[in-house]
């Protein structure tokens, strides 16, 4: 036997441990302190090992409840970030997507594995009223917005052979995810030429200054490449006009992507909120976020599977399609950065059909809900005040402080008690910087939050403001 092959009973054993650990994981989320009580002198104390020449065996094992002990717990408190939950069916996709390591980069690699990516994309496309186009499921919306962008350079500037013309500009909102001008940075159109329009009072992006900027640009003998449009800033969840802006992009002949990480898959349960989705060129999603998926899980749609293939398709003999099947000479790998893919779609293939859309449509409305009911609270309390509309499931509010702090002590002092929130370990909020004003941010997209999570909210804030 192979020094590392281990017996079918080996790994039922193996694999009962972990599914144990995790079931009592899962039956104590609840109770969890959410920040781990840990430094990184721990940390480094209990992973930061030897290089291990012997194997230990089973023993490997026993480490497991410290790395779940000191790692964050997701539970219905946990506000921060734009993250979602982790759905339990879904992971038991994602343990057996591990087993059968199928490399999804072309039919002929993995037949069952493809055509379930390819129809859960459908479905997502579906789902959120963009009928007809394709895509692929990424690592995230940070992938999905390089690959969506590349598609705009290479529709409207041509570089992938001689390099990039000079003069594209790719415009986007003052609001927009730090991955786009990471985007632009790596595909040589440099963040120099990001044009970044203002917002209005509710953080969406001014379609009349969109227009203004590009006419500008055209004169000084520029050209637009990309307009970016948000979907749910990360911010405040401000969802930009996206039919006004799809209009403006169409009549300077700019690609027009919305990065709809956050917020477009609200469209299942609010599709009127997303109106003008579907005139974009491609779209960024993460069913990660707003699914509940277990990391991770992006996509990217696209609205002409020729834009993918001119922006990606570049492939050795050793990868060569060799079938003109429509089916069995697909490869994901023309149409994608990435050549080695793993299984992704399975979790998300079996959490939407053991669940049905209904069922997230339900939680995703709870959600919604729930940021409202929160927002309220907020409003009629005298201690805090709300800092931007609530749009979607973001809430950016601050502690007031007292009646002598200048601004710049308000925003100190919130920041402070985030910190102490935190550390209290009962409730885990993030902020976010909104105009010079520091904020404390919930964003709920938890399948598990209750109401009674949210109620928990305000008296942890209150609590903290004291204790500093």
């Amino acid at each position: 036997m192979n020094p590392i092959e281990i017996s079918p009973a080996q790994f039922r054993r193996l694999a009962e441990r972990v599914t144990k650990l995790s079931a009592d994981y899962l039956q104590k989320l609840d109770t969890q302190a959410i920040s781990p009580a840990t430094d990184g002198t721990e940390t480094l104390r209990l992973f930061q090992t030897t290089m291990p020449e012997q194997g230990i065996a089973e023993d490997a094992f026993q480490a497991l409840p410290e790395v779940m002990r000191l790692s964050r717990a997701q539970n219905g408190r946990f506000f921060g970030y734009v993250l979602g939950s982790g759905e339990p069916v879904a992971a038991t996709g994602d343990l057996l997507a591990s087993v059968l390591n199928q490399n999804v980069t072309a039919w002929r690699s993995g037949p069952a594995a493809v055509i379930i990516e390819r129809t859960v994309v459908g479905w997502l496309a579906q789902a959120i009223g963009c009928s007809g186009f394709c895509g692929h499921l990424t690592g995230g919306g940070s992938s999905a917005n390089l690959m969506g962008l590349a598609m705009a350079r290479e529709t409207k500037s041509p570089a992938n052979e001689r390099g990039m013309s000079p003069g594209g500009v790719v415009y986007a909102s003052n609001e927009i995810h730090m991955s786009i001008p990471k985007s632009i940075a790596l595909l040589g159109i440099g963040r120099d030429n990001l044009r970044l329009i203002p917002t209005d009072a509710e953080f969406r992006m001014i379609p009349g200054e969109l227009e203004r900027q590009i006419v500008h640009d055209k004169a000084l003998g520029k050209f637009p490449v990309a307009v970016v449009a948000s979907a749910g800033t990360v911010n405040t969840g401000a969802i930009d006009p996206l039919r006004e802006i799809a209009a403006i992009a169409r009549r300077h002949n700019a690609w027009f992507h919305v990065d709809g990480a956050y917020g477009a898959l609200a469209a299942i349960a609010m599709r009127q909120k997303f109106d003008g989705l579907e005139l974009a060129d491609s779209i960024s999603l993460d069913p990660h976020k707003w699914l509940y998926q277990p990391l991770d899980c992006g996509c990217l749609l696209y609205r002409s599977s020729d834009a993918a293939q001119s922006a990606f398709a570049h492939s050795g003999d050793y990868a060569r399609v060799l079938s003109a099947d429509p089916v069995e000479g697909f490869a994901f790998f023309e149409e994608s950065l990435e050549l080695s893919r793993r299984f992704r779609a399975l979790k998300l293939w079996l959490s939407l059909r053991y669940h049905g859309f209904g069922a997230f449509r339900e939680s995703i409305v709870k959600d919604l809900a729930q940021a409202r009911r929160f927002a309220d609270a907020i409003r009629n309390h005298p201690d805090l005040e709300l800092l931007a509309p609530v749009e979607l499931s973001a809430v950016c509010f601050r502690h007031r402080g007292n009646r002598t702090m200048a601004e710049n002590e308000i925003n100190d002092f919130n920041a402070a008690v985030l910190k102490r929130v935190v550390a209290r370990g009962r409730v885990y909020l993030s902020n976010a910087s909104l105009r010079g004003k520091f904020c404390l941010r919930a964003c709920i997209v938890n399948h598990r939050t209750t109401d009674a999570d949210v109620d928990t909210v305000i008296p942890e804030i209150l609590a903290a403001a004291r204790e500093i």
